[in-house]
C-alpha cells in the first residue's frame, strides 16, 4: 500500500480527528498508487495515522476511512453500514430517515436516504465510488429495501473526475415513492427531486412548530414541496399560505396536501420570497407565524457577504409583518454561515425592524444527520424559532 506523508505542522487537523487531508498538506506519496486507492497516512515523522482513499485530481486529496490499520474490505463497510442503520433503530421513524451521513457514519462522501422500502444513494468521491455496487449489495442485506436509486447527479462529483449519473442499481419500481413524515404523507421523486428527493434533516424541526402554530394565520416562505406548511397544518393551523419560486415544486407541494386532505387549509402560489414579503410589508397584511426555509445562500466563503445580506433581508421583513407575540421559524443551511453569526444576522435583522425579539429555541439537523465534533463541516443547519414582541 502507497504511503501519504504530511508536511510538518499541517498534521494537528489530522492528529485531532478531522477526516479531510487537503492536497496542499501532503509532502509526498511513497509507492504506486492510482486515483481512488486505498493509501496509508504518516506524519512527517513517520507515525500513522490513519487509512483513506486518495484522489491527487480533488483539494480533498485523502478522506480518511479509519485511523486503524486494519483492511479496507467487504468485511469493513459491512460493520460500518450495520453500525449506522443500528444507531438509527435507537431513535428514528425509519419509514423516512438517513441511513447513512458520510464522515459522520465514518463513510466519507457516501449518503444514503431512505424513503418508505426505497433507499437513494450518493457516492460522491471516486474512493467511494469504486465501491458502490459493494455497498448497494451491503445495504440490501442490513436494511433490506425493495429496491436502490442511485442520485449521482450532483456537480460534485465532477471536481472528483467522476461523471453525473442516476438510475436503478437495485430493482426497478416507480421513482414517485409515498412516504410518512411525523405522521404525514408525502409524495418523494426520488429521480428528479432535489439532492436526494427529498430534504430529511428538518425532520425534527418541522416537529418542534407544533406549539407555536396551533389556530395560526402561516406564511412558509421557500416552502419547497410544502414540508413544513403541511406540518403546520397537521398541527392546526387555521390557514398556511405556501411560497417558492419553482413552479415544479409548488404542483407537489398541493399533491401532497391533497395526499393528506389539507387543501383547504393549505394554499400555494409561486412567488420570488424576497418580493413576496417586500409586497406583503408595504400592504400591511400580517401572520401570526412565518417559516423561512431557504436553500443555501452560499456554498463558498468567497460569497459569505453576499449570504449574510440576503439572510437579513428576509429576515428583517419576515419580523415586519408578524403580529405581536406572533413567531418566526427561521432557519440556514449554509455551512459558511455558522450559528453565531446566523444570530449575530438575526440580531441586526431585528435593529433594523425595530422589533423587540426573544429566542425560544435554537435546534440544528435531525438526530440521523449527527454532527462529528472534529469536522465543523458536518455541522450545517441552523433553525431558530422566534418570538416577535
Amino acid at each position: 500500500m502507497a504511503k501519504a506523508y504530511i508536511l510538518k505542522n499541517k498534521e494537528k487537523r489530522t492528529l485531532y480527528g478531522h477526516p479531510w487531508i487537503f492536497k496542499s498538506d501532503i509532502e509526498r506519496i511513497e509507492g504506486d498508487c492510482q486515483p481512488g486507492d486505498v493509501v496509508d497516512v504518516y506524519s512527517y515523522k513517520g507515525r500513522f495515522l490513519g487509512r483513506g482513499y486518495y484522489n491527487p485530481r480533488s483539494q480533498i486529496a485523502i478522506r480518511l476511512l479509519t485511523r486503524e490499520q486494519e483492511d479496507i474490505d467487504a468485511d469493513f463497510f459491512y460493520r460500518r453500514i450495520r453500525s449506522a442503520w443500528e444507531y438509527r433503530k435507537q431513535f428514528a421513524d425509519l419509514n423516512s430517515c438517513r441511513v447513512v451521513f458520510a464522515e459522520s457514519d465514518f463513510l466519507p462522501a457516501l449518503i444514503v436516504d431512505k424513503f418508505s422500502n426505497y433507499l437513494v444513494m450518493q457516492t460522491l468521491a471516486l474512493g467511494i465510488d469504486r465501491y458502490k455496487h459493494l455497498l448497494a449489495d451491503i445495504l440490501d442485506d442490513v436494511v433490506k429495501p425493495e429496491g436502490i436509486y442511485e442520485r449521482n447527479d450532483a456537480p460534485v462529483r465532477e471536481l472528483e473526475g467522476l461523471d453525473q449519473r442516476k438510475g436503478y442499481i437495485k430493482g426497478k419500481f416507480d421513482t414517485n415513492v409515498i412516504m410518512r413524515e411525523n405522521g404525514i404523507k408525502f409524495l418523494v421523486d426520488i429521480e428528479n427531486g432535489q439532492k436526494t428527493g427529498y430534504f430529511l434533516d428538518q425532520k425534527e424541526n418541522r416537529a418542534a412548530i407544533q406549539p407555536f402554530v396551533r389556530g395560526a394565520r402561516v406564511l412558509d416562505c421557500f416552502t419547497h414541496t410544502g414540508a413544513f406548511a403541511l406540518h403546520a397544518a397537521h398541527y392546526g393551523a387555521d390557514s398556511v399560505l405556501g411560497i417558492d419560486i419553482s413552479e415544479h415544486a409548488v404542483e407537489v407541494a398541493k399533491r401532497n396536501a391533497a395526499l393528506n386532505g389539507y387543501e383547504g387549509i393549505c394554499r400555494f402560489e409561486v412567488g420570488n420570497a424576497f418580493d413576496v414579503l417586500r409586497k406583503y410589508h408595504k400592504e400591511r397584511n400580517i401572520f401570526d407565524v412565518v417559516i423561512l426555509d431557504p436553500p443555501a445562500f452560499t456554498k463558498s466563503r468567497d460569497t459569505v457577504q453576499n449570504a449574510i445580506r440576503g439572510y437579513k433581508e428576509i429576515n428583517l421583513r419576515a419580523m415586519k409583518i408578524i403580529r405581536p407575540g406572533g413567531y418566526l421559524i427561521t432557519c440556514s443551511c449554509s455551512q459558511h454561515i455558522e450559528p453565531e453569526l446566523f444570530i449575530d444576522i438575526l440580531y441586526t435583522a431585528a435593529i433594523d425592524a425595530r422589533r423587540d425579539v426573544r429566542m425560544v429555541e435554537r435546534r440544528s439537523q435531525a438526530k440521523d444527520h449527527p454532527v462529528l465534533l472534529a469536522s465543523k463541516e458536518t455541522e450545517y443547519l441552523k433553525c431558530v424559532i422566534l418570538q416577535i414582541c
